[in-house]
C-alpha cells in the first residue's frame, strides 16, 4: 500500500484514502507524510473555517496538507479543484474519509482526473504477523478481526466492537440514508453476519426483517459504503455473467460476525 501511494503522488495532485472508521487511515497518511500539515475536519472550529472561508482555509497551506474526514466539508471541494489546477504540483493534498459514498460523490463532481482513490481495509493476517500482533490461536484472530485499536490497545474485543457498531449505526447510517427504524437495520446487519460467505439473497433478508426488497438493497449499499461488507462477484470468462450472477456476501472484519 505504501509503495502504491508513493507511486501515485508522482502522477496525481491529490490522493484520497477511504476505509472504515478506525481502520488506520489517519495513522497511515500521517506516517507517510510527516512533513505535511494535518487538519481534522471533525474539529468543529476547523470545519466552520473551511465552510465559511474555503479559499482562506486552503491558503493556510502553501505546500498542501492532510485533510482528515474531508467529506465533512463538501463546499471545500470546488475551491480545492481551483487550487490544484493553479498549483500544478503533484501530491499536494492528501484526503481521508470514512464515508466512501460522500467522499466519492464530491471527488467525481469536482476532482475527477485530479485525484487517485485508494481503499484502506483493516489489518490483514500478514500485517498482523509482520507487526508481531498475531494472536497465538486462529480462533482468537477471527474473533478479534483486523481493526487496529483491538490489537494496539488494551481493550476487550467484544466491548470495542459493540461500541463501534453502535457508533456506526447512530452516526454514519443516519447520514448515509434515512433509516427511521434502527432496530430493524440492526437486525438486518445481524442477519447479514449469519449469512457471511453465502450467496446474497435480498428477498430472504427483506422478508425476515419485514422491509421491502428495495429497502434491503439500499441497506446493503449503505453497509458497502461504510466499508462494513463487500460483495464478491463470481468469476466467469463472460464478463456480462459476472455482473448479473448473484454475488457472495462477506464482512471486511471477521470480528463483526
Amino acid at each position: 500500500m505504501e509503495r502504491t501511494v508513493r507511486n501515485l503522488i508522482e502522477g496525481f495532485p491529490c490522493i484520497a484514502v477511504t476505509g472504515a472508521r478506525q481502520s488506520g487511515k489517519t495513522t497511515f497518511v500521517r506516517r507517510l507524510f510527516p512533513e505535511k500539515a494535518y487538519v481534522s475536519l471533525e474539529d468543529p472550529d476547523q470545519r466552520e473555517f473551511a465552510e465559511n472561508d474555503p479559499r482562506g482555509f486552503l491558503d493556510r497551506f502553501p505546500d498542501g496538507a492532510v485533510l482528515d474526514e474531508a467529506q465533512r466539508t463538501p463546499r471545500l471541494f470546488s475551491y480545492l479543484q481551483g487550487r490544484l489546477d493553479r498549483d500544478g504540483r503533484m501530491g499536494i493534498f492528501i484526503l481521508t474519509g470514512s464515508q466512501h459514498f460522500h467522499l466519492l460523490e464530491n471527488i467525481t463532481q469536482t476532482l475527477a482526473g485530479r485525484t487517485a482513490l485508494l481503499h484502506l481495509p483493516p489489518f490483514c493476517f500478514e500485517e498482523l504477523k509482520n507487526a508481531s500482533l498475531l494472536p497465538e490461536k486462529a480462533d482468537s484472530t477471527m474473533l478479534k478481526g483486523g481493526y487496529p485499536p483491538i490489537h494496539t490497545r488494551r481493550v476487550e474485543p467484544s466491548s470495542w466492537l459493540s461500541g463501534y457498531t453502535a457508533t456506526y449505526l447512530e452516526r454514519d447510517v443516519r447520514s448515509l440514508l434515512n433509516v427511521r427504524d434502527l432496530s430493524a437495520f440492526q437486525r438486518f446487519v445481524r442477519l447479514c453476519a449469519g449469512r457471511a460467505g453465502q450467496l446474497l439473497n435480498l428477498s430472504s433478508l427483506s422478508a425476515e426483517c419485514g422491509v421491502v426488497h428495495n429497502t434491503a438493497k439500499a441497506w446493503i449499499s449503505v453497509l458497502e459504503a461504510g466499508s462494513i461488507v463487500f460483495l464478491l462477484r463470481p468469476y466467469f470468462r463472460n464478463f456480462n455473467k459476472r455482473l448479473v450472477r448473484t454475488p457472495k456476501l462477506y464482512f471486511l472484519a471477521t470480528g463483526l460476525l
